[in-house]
């Protein structure tokens, strides 16, 4: 009875040992073997072999394609501006042995990575140019952090901008900037229309005045023309008399305007109001 339990306990010991010394990998992972506690050689995919209590798996890495992202952190750029930046970095290890004793945490390493050298990046940018920028900044991302992620294995597939924003603070600076320069366009706008606008009219008025002036001018040459005419037919003795009935004629033209005039108040009377009397009566007593 003890030579049967013998036995089974060994047969359990043979298959359990066998169990360790069998290892089997899936697709799209590598497994690190150490031996005695040092790096003997890594496992690839399917069905390996291993010495059992001497070999063991110490670690096990995926070969996908991993996405890295980073938390949002605030930036200060060259200008004095903060920014809001985070990044995701897309990933593929391709020495599991440099990446596991390369450095602690791989992932954790590449985050702090990628931050320090954003922040290195945006802070030599100005606001203007880090918000219009993005594949520029893609591009040194990229450059700066790969020979690091070289050194432990990994291979950088890409890296991308996910946020680049003003702080809330900054946001509203902005928009209180954008919308007091708006304001600004529009007096501008306001006050050229106006300036137009007057300037327009009194070149209006000017070109009105000198039309009126032109009119007063020719109206005034034929007067002349026709005052000269008048004398030249009535001869040089006759020449007092002509003059008198023109003033006269313009005279009675003025009183005339003046009674037609709806505001008129005032009563134009002859200067000579007396002989004017006498006139009339001595004309009434020859009748």
């Amino acid at each position: 009875m003890a030579g049967l339990v013998l036995v089974g306990v060994f047969g359990l010991l043979v298959i359990f040992t066998i169990a360790l010394g069998v290892r089997i990998v899936p697709q799209g992972s590598k497994h690190v073997v150490q031996r005695l506690g040092k790096y003997h050689g890594t496992l690839g995919p399917g069905l390996n072999i291993v010495i059992p209590y001497i070999d063991t798996v110490a670690h096990k890495v995926s070969t996908k394609d991993q996405i890295v992202d980073t938390a949002r952190q605030e930036v200060i750029s060259a200008d004095n501006a903060v920014l809001q930046v985070n990044a995701v970095a897309f990933i593929n290890v391709v020495n599991p042995e440099k990446a596991v004793y390369g450095i602690e945490d791989y992932r954790l390493g590449i985050q702090n990575l990628v931050q320090t050298t954003l922040r290195s990046i945006i802070g030599e940018m100005k606001l203007d140019d880090a918000l219009s920028s993005r594949d520029q900044i893609k591009a040194k991302l990229k450059a700066g952090i790969s020979d690091d992620l070289s050194d432990w294995g990994i291979t950088l597939r890409g890296v991308e901008i996910q946020d680049i924003n003003p702080s809330p603070t900054m946001q509203t600076a902005m928009e209180e900037q954008a919308a007091a320069e708006r304001q600004r366009r529009a007096t501008v706008t306001r006050a050229e229309g106006e300036r137009d606008a007057v300037m327009l009219e009194a070149d209006g008025r000017l070109a009105a005045a000198a039309r009126d002036a032109k009119a007063k001018e020719i109206q005034a040459t034929a007067s002349k023309n026709a005052i000269h005419a008048v004398l030249g037919a009535a001869g040089a003795d006759k020449a007092d008399l002509v003059i008198g009935y023109l003033l006269g004629e313009s005279y009675i033209k003025a009183i005339q305007q003046q009674a037609t005039s709806p505001n008129a108040k005032t009563i134009l009377l002859p200067a000579d109001l007396q002989g004017a009397i006498r006139g009339m009566l001595g004309r009434q007593a020859k009748s």
